[in-house]
């Protein structure tokens, strides 16, 4: 079932549907997400169920902007240190996601068993419009991964949650999300900022806010809190793929000739292909726009049936980054 989420008719019954203990998924401008109940841990745990996703890898919650979502953050998360004030007063609401010490007793199974929670307040009208409803009628965070089944390609689209999951989850469609790779995540749990999963907001811009360097994780005495998306392998099609520079790319295709099948292409150099049987699609040289399409164009792809996914390796260079960190998991899998 697709509800519009234009509708004040089709936001109250999401909110009816989550209030009851199920699943909705909803958009952000980073991806869909797959929405539960977050004080609720028999309802977080749908959501595990539903993905098929380890019960130990954490969720992210989801808060309202206004005053219920500042209750909302209270609520969850012990009081924040300076720098993670500050990040909220200039990121949110966007996609950044902050990992903070949490509240005993609440939020348990959305924060995998841990005492650290992430905590996000998204951007998108549609959503906000369900967090506050949702807000105004007891429930004070929605978790919500990508709405996709673990480890698979994120959903930008709510066709593309139909897809994964069918008339078992109703989803509330707003639209392509306008950002298209998950929300930069910043551990604010152990006394200094950290970066765990990079994205549209970029080091630099994180530092410029919160008046710190980010730390080297590499050097600090605790480890990383587990945090959502960064596995090894993750955000995987189901043909594999392989990240190459342009060279590599056109030698590939030389090789192979006329007699190339069952591959696609995504690259930002213009690349020669003798085979009609090959697939290729342009990548942006715009980095916000690569991460627009990004996992539209694996899912693209993936319809067509290639078994082989070819990529240009993104620029090394820091809006660059959350592109490339995707893809490196991806083709990890």
């Amino acid at each position: 079932m697709i509800l519009d989420g234009q509708s004040p008719e089709a936001i109250a019954e999401a909110v009816r549907m989550l209030r009851a203990g199920g699943l909705v998924a909803f958009p952000t401008e980073t991806v869909y997400g797959l929405g539960a109940d977050a004080s609720s841990d028999m309802a977080v745990a749908g959501i595990f169920k539903a993905k098929g996703r380890p019960a130990d890898h954490p969720l992210i919650v989801h808060v309202a902007a206004g005053m219920k979502g500042t209750e909302a953050l209270s609520r969850f998360a012990q009081p924040l240190p300076l720098f993670a004030q500050k990040l909220v007063q200039a990121f949110w609401p966007g996609p950044l996601t902050l990992i903070v010490t949490r509240q005993p007793g609440v939020g348990a199974a959305a924060a995998g068993g841990q005492d650290t929670i992430g905590l996000r307040c998204p951007s998108h009208p549609v959503a906000q419009a369900l967090l506050e409803a949702c807000a105004e009628q007891g429930v004070p965070g929605v978790a919500g991964p990508s709405a996709n089944r673990f480890g698979r390609v994120s959903p930008t689209t709510a066709q593309h949650v139909y897809e994964e999951f069918g008339e078992a989850v109703p989803v509330v469609d707003g639209g392509a999300c306008e950002v298209g790779i998950e929300s930069t995540i910043v551990d604010c749990s152990r006394g200094a900022p950290v970066l765990l999963r990079p994205g549209l907001i970029t080091r630099a811009q994180i530092e410029a806010a919160c008046g710190e360097k980010l730390s080297d994780r590499d050097v600090l005495e605790t480890p990383d809190p587990r945090a959502s998306g960064t596995l090894e392998a993750h955000y995987a099609p189901n043909a594999k793929v392989r990240l190459m520079d342009a060279k590599a790319l056109q030698t590939g295709l030389d090789v192979l000739g006329a007699n190339a099948a069952h591959i696609a292409v995504w690259s930002r150099t213009s690349l020669r292909c003798r085979s009609q049987r090959v697939l290729q699609r342009r990548m942006p040289d715009d980095a916000a726009a690569s991460a627009h399409q990004l996992f539209a164009v694996l899912r693209e792809f993936d319809a067509q049936g290639v078994k082989l996914i070819w990529v240009e390796t993104p620029p090394d260079t820091p809006e660059w980054e959350g592109v490339r960190d995707r893809l490196q998991r991806a083709s990890a899998a």
